[in-house]
């Protein structure tokens, strides 16, 4: 009993909170986005994005990462990801496209992510590459929504071009975590 007490304790922290507000941020970001209220979302998507890269530092400085929030953080990432990608393919018809191969990609990381659990095995942490992939498509969001939003521009040309160069990023960094994912399989035999 006291050791699931301690075990709870130990879940409980600053990283990890941080990791299940981004995830209830989803709520309001989603209602801003289908009222058209586009900066609202993007301060909601900022203060996420700001709360990803707080609480992974905060885990490793201050020595607080725990296995919850192992799980947690990457959960909470493709929860976000998905979210936005299809709130903004929503009200963007043409990066729809783009937007399903990001939504495929997402879903099918979360999917060996939870094979992996399955087996017993930790899924492995977010690489450089990964993080780069989520930082462009974040860049490339807010360009997107801030041009709507706060100069009424919508450039059919441009949202293409950024989805493109996020999906190039993403799919880039899911052929290395395939090979990682792999790896990780092939060890089992």
């Amino acid at each position: 009993m006291e050791e699931n007490i301690k075990k709870i304790k130990n879940n409980i922290n600053i990283p990890n909170a941080l990791s299940a507000i981004r995830i209830l941020l989803l709520i309001p970001f989603t209602l801003s986005i289908l009222k058209d209220n586009y900066i609202q979302a993007g301060i909601i998507l900022v203060l996420s994005g700001l709360s990803d890269l707080l609480d992974g530092f905060i885990a490793r400085r201050f020595n607080q990462v725990t296995k919850l929030g192992g799980m947690l953080d990457p959960v909470a990432d493709k929860l976000t990801l998905v979210t936005v990608m299809v709130c903004i393919g929503s009200k963007f018809k043409e990066i729809i496209p783009l937007v399903t191969i990001l939504v495929i990609k997402e879903c099918s990381m979360l999917l060996a992510a939870l094979f992996l659990l399955k087996k017993h095995k930790t899924p492995p942490i977010a690489k450089w590459y990964g993080k780069l992939g989520t930082i462009v498509f974040y860049i490339s969001v807010v360009i997107i929504v801030s041009l709507k939003a706060i100069w009424h521009i919508e450039n059919r040309v441009l949202n293409i071009t950024l989805m493109f160069l996020t999906a190039l990023c993403m799919v880039y960094a899911v052929i290395r975590y395939l090979k990682i994912f792999m790896a990780m399989i092939e060890n089992e035999k």
